[in-house]
Formats: C-alpha cells, sequence, structure tokens
C-alpha cells in the first residue's frame, strides 16, 4: 500500500504541475481567441491526432504492452525485455509513419469525418483542415513517448512520464505569446507548437530510455511478446475505439451547435480532466503495473488488496473532488478564463456543461481503476463488452439531451456513460469473482458522507454569487477561489478525523 500511495503521489505531483501549467495555457488561448472561430478550429484539429493516441498508443497498445513487458521482465530477463522493446519499437513505428502521412497529405477528408458541420462554414473548414495538416506528425511523436512511459511505468519510473506534458503546455503558451504575433494568421502559431511540443517531448525521454539500457534499436526480428501483444490488442483497440468513438460523436455533433461550442466544451473538459489527471489517470498509471506484476506471478491476494486499496482512494479523494467541482464550477470558469476575448455569455455556456461533466468525474475515475484489473490479467474482451454498451447509452442519450440541452446535452450523456461503463466493469468483476470488498467499507462510506456533507455546507455558505465574481478584478478572483480551495480540503481533512477516521490508518488496514 506504501508503494502505491507514494508512488501515486509521484505522479499525481508531476502531473499536477503539467495541469497548473495547462491551466496558464488555456488562460493564455483564451485571452487571445476566446471561444472565436480560429479556437474552435484549433481545438479540433488538436483533437484528431489526440484521439489516435489515446486509440493507438495511451490505449489499446499501452494496455496489451504493459502486461506482456511485464510478464517478460518478471519471468524472462532483460535480454528478453531489450528484444521485445526493439521488436515492438519497429512495427509501431511503422504503423504510426503510414498513419502520420495520410493524415498529413489528407486532413481534409479527416476533417470531414470529425468535424462535418464546418462545412456549412468554408473558412472554418479550410482553416481546421490546414492546422490539422501541422497538427497531425504530433501522432507519432507521441505515440513513441507513450512506448517509452510503458517501459519506464513498467520499471516504476513514474516521475519522467508524468512530467512530459510539461513540455506541450510550455512550448504552446510560448507559441501563443510569442509566434502568433508575426503570422499573418495568429492561431495557426498553436498549430505549429503542437508538432514542436512533439519533438521536444520525444528527445527528453531518449536520455532515460538508455539509462535503463532499453533505448529501441527496431529490428524486423520477431519475438515471443509480438504475438502476445497484437493478440491482446485487437480486443484492446476495439475497446477503446468504442470510448473514443464517444469523443468523436460527441464533436461531430458539436460541430452543428452555434459556434463557440466547441471551444466551451473544451474548456470545460479541461478543467474536469484536471482532478481526473492528478489522481485518477495517475492512480491508473500506477496500479496496472502493479496489477500486470501480481496476475504475472498468480498473488491473487495481493491483486485483490491493491485494487481494494485503489478504490478506497477512489473514494477518499474522488468524491470530495466532485463535489469541488460541481459547486465551484462557474467561479473556476471565470478565474481562469474569464479575461480578453473570453465573455460572460462564454462564462456561462462552459461553466453549465463543466457542471454536468463534474456529476461524472467519479465514475470516470472509477473506469480508470476498474478496466485495468482485466487488462492485467490479459481479459480483453470483458471492458470490449462494456465499452460497446457504454458507447449505445451515450449515444442515444447524445440525441435525447442535444435537443433541449445542447452543448450541455452532450456533456451530460458523457456522464452517464461513464457511470454506466463503471457500474458494469465492476459487476462483471464481482462476477468473475476477481474482486471482493475487504472489511471496513461501511464505515468508511459513512464518514466520507459526513464530512463531504460538511466541505459541501463551506463552499455553499462562502462562495459570493456569480454576480461577484465576474466584477472581481484577477487579484481577487485568485484569493477567494485560492482560499476556498485551501478551505475545503484542511476542513474535509479535519471532518475526516472527526469522525474518527485516519486515511492513512484506514488504507494500511487493507495490507491485512
Amino acid at each position: 500500500m506504501k508503494r502505491i500511495i507514494k508512488a501515486t503521489a509521484t505522479v499525481g505531483g508531476m502531473t499536477m504541475i503539467s495541469r497548473i501549467l495547462g491551466f496558464v495555457r488555456d488562460v493564455i488561448i483564451a485571452r487571445y481567441f476566446g471561444a472565436s472561430m480560429g479556437a474552435d478550429a484549433f481545438f479540433v484539429a488538436f483533437k484528431i491526432p489526440n484521439f489516435f493516441r489515446r486509440l493507438f498508443a495511451e490505449g489499446a497498445f499501452s494496455q496489451a504492452f504493459v502486461p506482456v513487458l511485464a510478464e517478460a521482465k518478471e519471468k524472462r530477463g532483460q535480454q528478453a525485455v531489450k528484444h521485445l522493446v526493439n521488436a515492438i519499437s519497429f512495427r509501431l513505428g511503422g504503423i504510426l509513419l503510414l498513419l502520420t502521412a495520410f493524415g498529413v497529405f489528407g486532413s481534409s477528408l479527416w476533417m470531414l469525418v470529425f468535424a462535418p458541420g464546418f462545412l456549412d462554414e468554408p473558412e472554418k473548414f479550410a482553416l481546421a483542415s490546414d492546422m490539422l495538416s501541422i497538427t497531425f506528425p504530433y501522432l507519432m511523436l507521441i505515440s513513441l513517448v507513450a512506448l517509452s512511459s510503458a517501459i519506464m511505468n513498467t520499471y516504476n519510473r513514474f516521475a519522467v512520464p508524468a512530467f512530459t506534458p510539461v513540455f506541450l503546455n510550455l512550448v504552446l503558451i510560448s507559441f501563443a505569446v510569442w509566434v502568433s504575433p508575426l503570422l499573418e494568421v495568429p492561431v495557426m502559431a498553436l498549430a505549429w507548437g503542437v508538432l514542436v511540443a512533439g519533438v521536444v517531448q520525444l528527445l527528453f525521454h531518449l536520455p532515460f530510455l538508455y539509462k535503463l539500457g532499453l533505448l529501441p534499436h527496431p529490428s524486423r526480428e520477431s519475438d515471443p511478446g509480438v504475438g502476445e501483444v497484437k493478440r491482446l490488442m485487437l480486443p484492446a483497440l476495439f475497446g477503446v475505439s468504442v470510448a473514443q468513438i464517444n469523443l468523436l460523436i460527441d464533436t461531430v455533433l458539436a460541430s452543428f451547435l452555434v459556434t463557440g461550442s466547441v471551444s466551451w466544451l473544451y474548456y470545460s473538459d479541461r478543467l474536469m480532466e484536471f482532478p481526473l489527471g492528478v489522481f485518477g489517470v495517475a492512480l491508473a498509471t500506477v496500479v496496472l503495473p502493479g496489477l500486470s506484476k501480481k496476475a504475472a506471478n498468480e498473488n491473487w491476494h495481493g491483486f485483490q488488496q491493491d485494487l481494494d486499496s485503489a478504490l478506497r482512494l477512489v473514494l477518499i479523494i474522488g468524491l470530495p473532488a466532485t463535489l469541488g467541482l460541481l459547486l465551484l464550477a462557474q467561479p473556476l470558469i471565470v478565474s481562469l478564463f474569464h479575461y480578453g476575448a473570453f465573455t460572460d455569455h462564454d462564462v456561462a455556456m462552459s461553466g453549465a456543461s463543466l457542471m454536468a461533466y463534474s456529476f461524472g468525474l467519479l465514475g470516470f475515475i472509477l473506469v480508470k481503476i476498474l478496466a485495468p484489473a482485466f487488462y492485467s490479467r490479459k481479459d480483453m474482451k470483458t471492458p470490449v463488452k462494456v465499452a460497446v454498451v457504454a458507447l449505445v447509452v451515450n449515444t442515444v442519450m447524445n440525441l435525447i439531451l442535444i435537443g433541449p440541452f445542447a452543448h450541455v446535452g452532450l456533456a451530460a450523456a458523457t456522464t452517464i456513460s461513464a457511470f454506466v461503463n463503471a457500474g458494469l466493469l465492476y459487476w462483471y468483476l464481482r462476477k468473475q469473482q476477481v474482486f471482493t470488498p475487504l472489511a471496513g467499507w461501511g464505515k468508511l462510506a459513512l464518514q466520507v458522507m459526513l464530512a463531504n456533507t460538511v466541505l459541501a455546507a463551506f463552499l455553499l455558505w462562502l462562495s459570493p454569487a456569480l454576480s461577484e465574481w465576474l466584477v472581481f478584478d484577477v487579484w481577487q478572483r485568485i484569493g477567494w477561489l485560492a482560499g476556498l480551495v485551501f478551505g475545503a480540503v484542511v476542513l474535509y481533512g479535519l471532518a475526516l478525523m472527526a469522525t474518527g477516521m485516519n486515511p492513512v490508518r484506514v488504507l494500511k488496514k487493507t495490507r491485512g
């Protein structure tokens, strides 16, 4: 348990640095470009390579590769790991090269798929297509970074992969501030920034791989693990593609809404991604290699302990994060983005979708934790079945909710599908008798609920009205927001202790 907490804190801390810089990046983008046509075009052009990155590299590939790599490390030794890495890098690199070429030269075709609504505005469609031809090579670069990250995570080197996104934010900030004024179309600077950031991120990883003795030397030679990765990757690819299709459907539908809808969803999603990245993704990053190692050694008691501990952390940290995001949705939007080209109307629209997303934060985090319990055992089929159901739910709810609620309906549909996904994953784990909650959950849940009631009362009582937030200057906004967040965290911790619960001691009890 100490290993999980320490590693999660490391990844979460590095991710927090990245997310804070990400907010600075988004504040600058909002200030310079607002929720304009150019901003909409960039967000779609950036989303497409990220779609494929999550689909291939950080999605299906990582989920298939990490268990196989962990097994090679545990059972066959370092030389076998090097051979596997060389064989995999050759095949992954070839696929990425072909896909990137198709993306660069077929950018208009991709834009037809991802944002057909832009066709009604030819200038926006042309701008987004031009941007995509620049941003698409980011897919190849960041996918190679994902390969490196999978290797380092398997060797418990979590800090470097978690810190890497910092460079994307720094480069985009630099290009927005200093390069955009030099260009005829200023927003194009963001597209060039994405490409440069990919190069910087990959170069950052190389010395650390070299130090591990695992700097890839792509080789045509096959390896037993290659076939295993292929076998696992196909169902994983389908499962991950279902999740990404959800995002694709949201983008396609948002492109038909009024200008600004894509940007409103982007800004609210970014805020929702902060706690998800700092805690949910960080914990999932730590959990998968650990569960894979225990599954490879058939240590099922340790497997269940790790999963139970991770779920307790989700309840203790994820629930107050969800509540805080919901109650501070509009103050967060105002404090971070309400400057320059970002209007009062943009605040209202982004705040509404953030509230819809915030309800689903706990569901998103649970999916990140529960899915590795299947991947680590090389069970790819069950998450695929669950993801298909979630896709159907998301699509149906999108069509039902987009009419009356526009972009907010899209966010609400995503929230509903996340809980369906998490609920079914948990049900299958229980059905397969892979997981049974350890003792103490009832008491823990009561303590957490009482502490969250205190937290909610504090925020509702002290937070100023939206009209006041809108007229505050930047330092008043930052001061109030920092005070509310810090006060809520301290009060939540004190409330937990008042109920007789020491979070660290409770977690340690799961060791038996």
